[in-house]
């Protein structure tokens, strides 16, 4: 086969064939392709197509006499040309109704919202990551301690939705040091991150320590203890995952368990997916690509979400490789787009 690049009609049929398999699950024959008259060419024309297209990897056949199913190669070229209209798209493809979310409240309640939205919309399971509150442009900040050693971090951040986090110390705080430390950050870093004001006293505590000031070397302890609990743990809302029960034949048996096993270890399957966080209005893994073993089988449709001057997370879709990619790509951009515009609109 001399001409191993792919024309026009190449492109033609192997979308129909990634179509036809995402619709039906079975492998496509060229007999189909021919009866459904997408090209003028022969029977003939379209069997060399197809075996081309399977010389070149976008295609194989699971069967020695069955039809074909697309490779993760081909599912990639299909999934970039949805992409690349997306980025042509100045509108949401998918409309939502203007009370689908609202920004009153909390931003965990807001963002379990969002993930419930993502697994009923498109059928699969649907994440949210949660953003790190140290790193979150704060009005507002109050500590309350709740236990020994124990204190609920409150930040009412710049765009209005209030977040909480609850951080295990070595040592034990009085409510009044503790309001103490709070008077002393809202007073100066209003409109700052906690982890700017822990990089702050950081730089300098020395003139304070001379000046023995115990309530702000004591910040700093509470700071640090609490960045730290935060790297090593991350927040994700899920939901959907038995939507996947539905679907375990599309799994083998032994990637399906280890699947769950990362629903079941929240903070393991929040720091896989955080290490995807990126600028692109949508990012889409399939099966192999990224080398993640234990969701080898799966496609992730993600997207990120945040304010004008920051991205706060992302969110998303995870489910078989054999998603109608078409709907869901741009079903994810619409809500991240959605549940950004609510954040910076929050009265």
């Amino acid at each position: 086969m001399k001409n191993l690049e792919l024309r026009q009609k190449d492109r033609v049929v192997l979308v129909n064939v990634v179509e036809s398999f995402l619709q039906e699950g079975k492998p496509v024959s060229s007999d189909l392709i021919t009866r459904k008259k997408i090209l003028p060419d022969s029977p003939a024309t379209i069997r060399n197509i197809m075996a081309k297209l399977e010389k070149l990897g976008y295609v194989f056949k699971p069967h020695t006499s069955a039809g074909r199913v697309p490779s993760d190669k081909g599912l990639r070229l299909y999934v970039n040309s949805l992409l690349d209209m997306l980025a042509r798209s100045s509108e949401n493809a998918v409309l939502l109704p203007e009370s689908a979310l609202s920004g009153r409240g909390d931003l965990n309640s807001l963002l379990q919202k969002v993930s419930l939205m993502l697994s009923d919309e498109s059928d699969n399971l649907g994440f949210v990551l949660s953003p790190r509150i140290s790193r979150i442009h704060f009005k507002h900040l109050r500590f309350i301690r709740i236990a020994e050693n124990k204190v609920m971090a409150i930040l009412v951040a710049t765009f209005n939705l209030v977040l909480n986090e609850i951080v295990s110390l070595r040592q034990d705080f009085g409510q009044a040091e503790l309001d103490e430390a709070a008077r002393f950050v809202n007073h100066n870093f209003r409109g700052k991150t906690l982890q700017a004001v822990r990089e702050y006293l950081e730089k300098e505590l020395p003139p304070y320590r001379e000046r023995r000031d115990p309530a702000t070397i004591k910040l700093r302890e509470l700071l640090k203890a609490y960045i730290l609990q935060e790297e090593q743990s991350e927040s994700i809302f899920f939901q959907g995952a038995s939507k996947l029960l539905d679907r375990a034949r599309e799994f083998p048996l032994e990637k399906f368990k280890a699947l769950f096993r990362h629903f079941e270890e929240k903070a393991r399957l929040a720091r896989l997916i955080s290490d995807f966080i990126t600028l692109d209005r949508v990012k889409v893994l399939i099966g192999d690509e990224e080398t993640l073993p234990d969701i080898a089988d799966c496609a992730l449709v993600l997207s990120h979400y945040g304010t004008e001057s920051q991205v706060l997370g992302s969110l998303g879709i995870i489910g078989p490789k054999r998603i109608p990619y078409q709907k869901i790509i741009p079903l994810v951009d619409s809500i991240a787009l959605r549940l950004s515009q609510t954040i910076r609109h929050t009265p």
